[in-house]
This record gives C-alpha cells, structure tokens and sequence, in this order.
C-alpha cells in the first residue's frame, strides 16, 4: 500500500529545512539544491512542491509568523489577567529560548536579504507595530494605562523596545537571557500603568 503524504506537512518539514540552511550557511546558501539536501529530497520532489526558490522562501518566512501569530493567539484567549496577557505576548516576539532564538534569526536574515525585494516577501511589514499599538490600547481599554502617556509614542517606543531586545538577545544570548528580557519588559509595562496595577 502506497504511503499516503501529507503535503502541508511536508511543505512545513521542507521550511523548517530552509531556515536550518539559512542558520548554518546564510541566505547566500539558501539555494533549492541546499535545501533539497538538507530537507532529504531530491530537486525534482522539492519542486512538486515549490516551483521557485522565492516561492519557498516566502513560505519559509510566513510560516515563521503564522507559528507566532498561533502562540500569540493562544495567550490572547487564554485565562490570564490583562499584564500577564500581555507579558506573555511580547515574549512570544523576541528570543527566549531555542526555538524563537532560531526563528528571530531567519527572520532577521531575510528581512535584510528582502528589504529591496518586497515582491518577494514584504517582512517590513511584519504586523509587529500595529500588534503593538494594539497591546497598547488593551492596556487603555483595561483603564490600565496612566492617563498622562501619549498612546502613538508609547506604540512607537514598545515596537523599538522590543526590535532591540531581540537583536541584543541574537549577538549577546548570555548577558540579555529570558531573565533579563523579563525584567526589561516588565519594568516598561509598569511604568506605563498606574501604580496599583504594577506586576
């Protein structure tokens, strides 16, 4: 009996595939026969499934943000209270463990590998600040914001905040660990709330 594939599944393997090239090799050894390699197929089955080698990597790059997007998701409906929610989001967005340090390092490859190619992926548009300015305004809709704070500066500052932190935990992984990145983006959260509603 023939073995019955899954082909998200394998679309899915054959990214994972591609950010491991990119990790180990660059976006330079990001071609479709490295890939190929790496995923354990032969040209001719890697192409079955993407025709083009920027076909792949958009598909490499949004699954980075659809796993993200799902995390995030996840922590929004769940059961915590509006600064924990919102804690719990931002460290989904920034490298806290293996598996965000591998997608945040891909995705800032191919950022820059695409900023003049946005036909290929636009990662500039990543939907980090408008996810920010909602954050944001959550914490204003809880009547958890102080009421002196410039709402768009405030959007502004969080999305650098957290771009920094993310490139200071890529180049120094043991000074800014998840303790210090916890505590950097608690003490941001607490000096824009009012005080009772400290974490």
């Amino acid at each position: 009996m023939p073995k019955i594939v899954d082909h998200e599944e394998r679309r899915n393997q054959i990214a994972e595939a591609t950010w491991r090239v990119i990790l180990n090799q660059g976006m330079k050894g990001a071609t479709v026969r490295n890939i190929a390699q790496e995923a354990g197929l032969s040209l001719g089955a890697l192409r079955h499934y993407f025709s083009t080698q920027d076909e792949l990597l958009a598909f490499a790059m949004k699954l980075v943000r659809d796993r993200a997007t799902d995390r995030v998701q996840q922590i929004a409906m769940g059961e915590l209270s509006p600064k924990e929610k919102i804690l719990n989001i931002l460290l989904e967005l920034v490298p806290v463990d293996d598996q965000k340090m591998v997608e945040m390092e891909v995705w800032f490859a191919f950022t820059f590998y695409t900023r003049h190619q946005p036909d290929v992926f636009d990662a500039q548009h990543d939907g980090i600040y408008s996810a920010m300015h909602k954050l944001i305004e959550y914490l204003d809709q809880h009547h958890m914001l102080r009421k002196d704070l410039d709402k768009e500066l405030e959007t502004e500052k969080l999305y650098a905040l957290v771009d920094g932190i993310a490139i200071h935990a890529l180049l120094e992984p043991q000074r800014v660990n998840k303790e210090r990145i916890v505590a950097v983006l608690t003490h941001y959260l607490n000096s824009i709330c009012v005080a009772a509603r400290s974490l």
